[in-house]
């Protein structure tokens, strides 16, 4: 035990609050389908901000400009699952607005790309 007024936790314990306490124990979002790749960025004029958790609060804060899903991830220190619901949270508020990843046009079988690669490869 610690002595009073003393700090009871360091960085190394990890987060007080759990993840699924931070989406009320939700598991999808509302509705979109964001990748790790999503682009999501603040609309103009921002409307204010009726949440008050500080999670959502960091999130609006961070897509002023624009960022990835995974970015705002790394910088809340939260899991990509985490993230993706209270992004679509926001989303579907019309707080943030988002681009989903630029789609190759070859698919994961084309055959000329993995033929390209193995070239690439032995000629290393």
């Amino acid at each position: 035990m610690t002595h009073p007024g003393g700090q009871w936790f360091d960085e190394d314990a990890g987060p007080l609050v759990r993840p699924y306490a931070v989406t009320r124990g939700r598991v999808m979002g509302a509705g979109h389908d964001l990748d790790m790749l999503t682009i999501v960025v603040t609309t103009t004029p921002l409307p204010t901000l009726r949440r008050t958790e500080p999670e959502y609060v960091d999130i609006v804060r961070l897509c002023r400009v624009p960022q990835t899903v995974a970015e705002v991830a790394a910088h809340l220190r939260l899991p990509l699952a985490v993230t993706k619901i209270l992004v679509g949270d926001l989303i579907g508020e019309g707080y943030l607005i988002f681009r989903a990843p630029a789609q190759p046009d070859a698919g994961p079988g084309d055959l000329n790309i993995l033929r390209a690669v193995l070239d690439g490869i032995r000629k290393l």
